[in-house]
């Protein structure tokens, strides 16, 4: 067997207990002691680093740990023939390897860190007594061991650890390297941080260039004066930014199919939360349903459909309630506000409103996430992505009224065309600066308090006040760092929530008033340039390394932003309409006529161009095919070999009687 040269293997995974004294004669029954031995029988390089108030557990896997914990999870991979088996460690040979040279993704890894750890189980014929100080209880038969030690709160965390050396490297050629401004290392990235970031990225580098053409168009737009051509020239950027939008999400779908086919991916794949394939629905129900009704086809088909409708009529239900809640209670508040900043003549009084607002708004915003969270727990969803999925639809329309909903009120209702500006101008460089400003700044202050409650935890149990108290480890610093968590709904979604939100919103905004504020690009255009290298910075320096999610896709947010360049060219068309009819009388003239004509054609093209530009590129598609092509010749002479070996057997049997 000619395994490859791993990397060196480096620390992966951290275990937080507290930091205590033990006694030499004590050690055999310290739980942590035994859960440290544990480790060590496994396989397990262990490192121990003791911080300043608690003990840090550092583990790192050889590959050949690793393969045996990925052949017993039963972890499909790549092989080159183009399917995909059941990994064997004895034939690690005949399996692909990732981008990086690796044999297994951080996906994967973690995965197999997990079952390793998490798999420890008393196996002996009776329960055994642990202590920690002064507490004892009893490690009974067929227990798990870290979860007993999370219960009783001796393990306070596990969490995966920043690799040191990769993470220098990825600051030197990503966060910290700004000439290439949306060039980015993909692959490194992936292999990195796995597959959802790696996406968010490759999709956050695609749409600021694609944005260089509109940002270009509108700053021509502002430059220069048109005179009475104005109402000529808005159509044609319409026109024009639309079809940009529509050819980037068709081409964004490429793109991702072309990444997948890059990584040794199949798509579509399922996969609850990075650590397990495989769909939640038809690996629990269908089971249970085999089960209670054994050979009975009919009942278990009903059963099926039963399962399915009523699902989706529970996902009616609840989408219904979101939405009720949010035209009863939502859009009279946010009207409110919109017509009281309207009318107070006071910059003082429209900045004390303001603040008011933004409080009760974000109150309202973090109500509603809730309500959604526990809603969707009712739901039957496939896995745990579709459930994230459907809190993204929902909570997103809270953010859709919040955001957009004042806009839509002084360029609709009011008509006020400099107002409107302002208020877009607000938007994008005050509330999205001010956004970057408190992504990057809260997760310092957060791990700046956490390392005083420490030091001061310290202090008191010293007894003393004076000298300074040094995080030596860099394990502790990591750990006393804020997680990748989302804001609404961290049970389903992790940072990647918050950060796609606010690419959704701005996506919004800009698209849906353009004609009104067509420099919005360019300002939209900086604002993502800044804000991929600062996101870098905030997963590599400021933020602990995220728990690998597995998603092949952008997920709901790719309909939602479908779902903005439809409500786009409604919207332009009205701005154009208003723009056309400045008196207001809304005659349905020759001008008016072609507006209305050219909405219909925009929302036409918008559903039929993803006919003309297919989603798979013809390499991804050429490969696929001479893969299947492959299997199935190998396939087939396999199985014929083993026909003709049977034959020949029964053949020699048949002869011998």
């Amino acid at each position: 067997m000619n395994v490859l040269e791993e990397e060196q293997t480096a620390f992966e995974i951290g275990v937080v207990v507290p930091k205590r004294d033990v006694k030499e004669g004590d050690k055999a029954s310290d739980c942590v002691e035994v859960l440290v031995d544990e480790f060590r029988n496994l396989g397990l390089v262990v490192e121990r680093v003791h911080g300043v108030v608690d003990e840090f557990i550092k583990l790192a896997a050889p590959l050949e740990t690793l393969g045996r914990a990925a052949a017993e999870l039963h972890i499909k991979k790549r092989t080159p023939i183009g399917m995909d088996l059941e990994f064997e460690w004895e034939e690690v040979d005949a399996f692909e390897r990732q981008p990086d040279g690796s044999l297994f993704s951080w996906c994967e890894r973690f995965r197999c860190y997990r079952h390793l750890i998490y798999g420890i189980i008393n196996k002996s014929q009776s329960s055994v007594t642990l202590r920690f100080d002064s507490k004892e209880f009893q490690w009974e038969v067929g227990e798990y061991l870290l979860q007993k030690l999370e219960s009783e709160r001796i393990v306070k965390e596990v969490f995966p650890l920043h690799d040191e050396i990769k993470r220098k490297k990825l600051l030197q050629t990503w966060a910290l390297h700004w000439w290439d401004f949306t060039n980015q290392p993909i692959d490194e990235i992936y292999s990195y941080f796995g597959t959802k970031i790696a996406i968010y990225f490759a999709f956050l580098g695609m749409y600021t260039r694609w944005l260089l053409f509109p940002a270009a168009f509108g700053l021509i737009l502002h430059m220069f004066d048109f005179g009475s051509l104005q109402l000529l020239v808005l159509p044609i950027f319409f026109i024009s930014i639309i079809l940009w939008a529509i050819m980037f999400s068709q081409f964004w779908k490429r793109k991702n199919n072309a990444l997948l086919a890059r990584w040794k991916i199949r798509y579509p794949i399922r996969a609850d939360l990075g650590y397990r394939q495989g769909m939640e629905w038809s690996s629990s129900q269908s089971i249970e349903i085999a089960k209670k009704w054994g050979t009975d086809k009919t009942k278990e088909k009903e059963m099926f459909q039963r399962i399915e409708w009523f699902g989706r009529l529970m996902r009616f239900r609840n989408d219904a309630i979101i939405i009720f809640s949010i035209i009863c209670l939502q859009l009279p508040f946010e009207l409110a506000y919109a017509h009281i900043y309207e009318v107070i003549g006071s910059d003082i009084m429209k900045f004390g409103l303001t603040t008011i607002y933004l409080f009760a708004i974000q109150l309202l915003t973090q109500i509603g996430g809730k309500i959604s969270v526990k809603l969707i727990k009712y739901e039957n969803n496939e896995n745990t992505e579709k459930k994230a999925d459907s809190l993204v639809y929902k909570v997103f329309g809270l953010y859709f009224m919040q955001s957009y909903i004042g806009v839509f009120y002084h360029a609709l209702l009011h008509r006020n065309f400099s107002t409107l500006r302002k208020v877009l101008i607000q938007r994008l460089l005050v509330s999205q600066v001010l956004e970057n400003l408190l992504e990057n700044t809260l997760p310092y202050l957060k791990y700046s308090y956490k390392k005083y409650r420490v030091r001061s935890k310290k202090k008191r149990e010293k007894g003393s006040s004076t000298g300074k108290i040094q995080f030596a480890s860099r394990v502790e610093k990591e750990y006393l760092k804020p997680s990748y968590s989302a804001s609404i709904g961290m049970e389903l979604e992790d940072g990647l929530f918050d950060d796609f939100l606010e690419v959704a919103l701005q996506f919004g905004m800009i698209m849906m008033f353009a004609c009104a504020f067509p420099l919005a690009f360019a300002f939209a255009t900086l604002n993502n340039i800044t804000e991929i290298r600062a996101d870098a910075l905030k997963l590599l320096a400021m933020l602990r390394r995220p728990t690998p999610r597995f998603s092949t896709t952008i997920g709901a947010w790719l309909n939602i932003f479908q779902f903005l360049v439809v409500m786009s060219i409604c919207t332009n068309c009205a701005l154009l309409v208003w723009l056309y009819d400045e008196e207001g009388k809304w005659k349905i003239e020759p001008g008016l006529a072609a507006i209305l004509v050219m909405e219909h054609v925009l929302l036409l093209i918008k559903f039929g161009f993803s006919r003309f530009v297919p989603e798979e590129p013809a390499w991804v598609k050429a490969d696929r095919v001479k893969d299947a092509t492959t299997a199935e010749n190998m396939c087939s002479k396999q199985l014929l070999r083993n026909i003709s070996g049977e034959r020949a057997t029964f053949g020699e049997l048949k002869k011998s009687q």
